[in-house]
């Protein structure tokens, strides 16, 4: 139906008769909505989050509001990419998938640094209970006479920002976990110097994510992996032997890595924070600290509370050396965008405004004459980059702009100081400055530790082989 044209061609000074200027308001009337109706854009389809550990709802790319072929591209280009495993979610719907993933979805995989989200999702948790105050100083957890001056000027949220100002060498303090060696790492962490006033200086640091591990633990009152298996993973349909989680030979859990969870129930974890902390109804962690977790932090614009988030300058992990760019990480995506990040490219992006989450695993994948950037230290990621700029090519509801080309940042300052110091691992085995107090090779205080290498069964630095449900063994406490 179209208004006729007689009415195109009204004029106030047009001798029309009062029949023919109501015969046009009623075809006004009637033709406005139609075309309304028409114009409005079609809503994307909405699903639930998954019901205990059966597989998440799945939807058409059409019916999410992206063409299909171009999403198609965008996963072909990842798969290409080395990840393993990919899974695409609008609103809570699997709209695309990798083609190894019916291959690869049930084999744990170690998050490397997205366990530090993982310890900021506890750490969320707990502040939800009323059991942790983010302002206070981790004295306040710690027992007492464990934590000197310096050091009690620490407050939790220093450790969620990595603004602790502790010491850091990153590879140094990862090191001594691969070879199970740690005796204690919550006392490893409180011997290494404050070198930085806490909260004015971002360092990224594998001993402070394992210290919040310890003082959540402190702060609910139960051990951090059984508080995990209530409150997080069980409530998601994470099943306690799907996974592995690594402890030192205290038996004191890992927070910066070596959480070993297979790709479908990673993708979980997205999904919660995807859904504001809300899964099937239930609050789960609180609005409120989700909001400060995904907020750039005042020393690092692009970090939040053990996520990466979607701003800039962005100062990176101290490899090859601590370097600051005008780049923010996920360019490409709208500036609410954030992301749990690990070593290889383990990662969880999160989109509110989209409702989009993207979830994948494998090792390396990035393409760049950057050194930090091909070994994933670098948060300008060619990766990234180019995926997500297929990716957002592919929605038609809403319309996205394209980034452009991805442009390298060049860091070739080399500077092992800053990732690598001895001192650091030799603490570890009880000798040098760092050493924690009453730790030996052999013992920490009056008990024995457990010897080496008998905590990790099946399980090797990337992956764990696969268990079935009633298998013994591995068990996520």
């Amino acid at each position: 139906m179209s208004v006729p044209r007689r009415c195109s061609q009204l004029s106030v000074r047009s001798a029309t008769s009062f029949a023919t200027v109501v015969a046009c308001l009623m075809a006004v009337l009637v033709v406005a909505p139609v075309s309304a109706a028409r114009a409005a854009p079609v809503q994307p389809v909405r699903c639930a989050e998954p019901a205990g550990a059966s597989a998440p709802n799945t939807a058409s790319p059409a019916s999410a509001g992206l063409d299909k072929a171009r999403l198609d591209d965008a996963i072909a280009f990842a798969a290409s990419r080395m990840r393993t495993h990919v899974q695409v979610f609008r609103n809570n719907c699997l709209i695309g998938s990798g083609p190894l993933n019916s291959v690869t979805g049930n084999t744990p995989w170690n998050l490397f640094s997205s366990t530090k989200s993982v310890v900021s999702m506890l750490a969320g948790i707990a502040y939800t209970q009323n059991k942790l105050d983010l302002r206070s100083s981790i004295a306040r957890y710690l027992p007492a006479g464990e934590v000197d001056k310096a050091h009690a000027a620490i407050t939790v949220r220093d450790l969620l920002t990595q603004s602790s100002g502790l010491r850091q060498s990153i590879i140094s303090e990862a090191a001594t976990a691969g070879l199970d060696v740690d005796p204690d790492i919550a006392k490893e962490t409180l011997a290494l110097p404050v070198q930085h006033r806490p909260g004015t200086f971002f360092e990224y640091t594998q001993h402070g994510p394992d210290l919040l591990a310890y003082v959540v633990q402190r702060a609910v009152g139960q051990d951090l992996q059984q508080f995990a298996q209530q409150n997080l993973f069980g409530p998601l349909g994470i099943a306690q032997h799907d996974y592995y989680w690594a402890r030192d030979r205290s038996d004191h859990t890992y927070g910066y890595a070596f959480l070993y969870m297979p790709p479908r129930d990673y993708s979980r974890l997205g999904l919660l924070m995807s859904n504001d902390g809300i899964w099937h109804g239930q609050r789960i962690i609180d609005s409120g600290y989700i909001k400060q977790l995904r907020t750039p932090s005042q020393t690092n614009r692009c970090y939040g509370y053990l996520f990466w988030v979607n701003s800039k300058p962005c100062t990176g992990p101290s490899f090859p050396s601590r370097q600051t760019s005008d780049v923010a990480p996920l360019a490409g995506l709208p500036s609410d965008a954030y992301a749990m990040v690990g070593f290889l490219q383990q990662n969880n992006f999160i989109v509110p405004s989209l409702g989009l989450m993207v979830s994948w695993n494998g090792f390396l994948g990035d393409v760049s004459p950057d050194p930090g950037t091909v070994l994933s230290a670098s948060l300008n990621s060619e990766l990234y980059h180019d995926f997500f700029r297929k990716l957002v090519a592919a929605f038609n509801t809403p319309r996205l702009p394209d980034p452009g080309p991805y442009r390298p940042t060049m860091n070739l300052n080399f500077d092992p100081v800053q990732f690598a110091d001895p001192n650091v691992a030799l603490g570890a085995l009880g000798f040098g400055p760092y050493a924690p107090k009453g730790c030996t090779a052999m013992a920490c205080g009056p008990e024995p530790l457990r010897l080496p290498l008998q905590g990790n069964p099946g399980c090797f630095a990337i992956t764990c082989l696969p268990v079935t449900p009633d298998a013994p063994g591995r068990r996520g406490s």
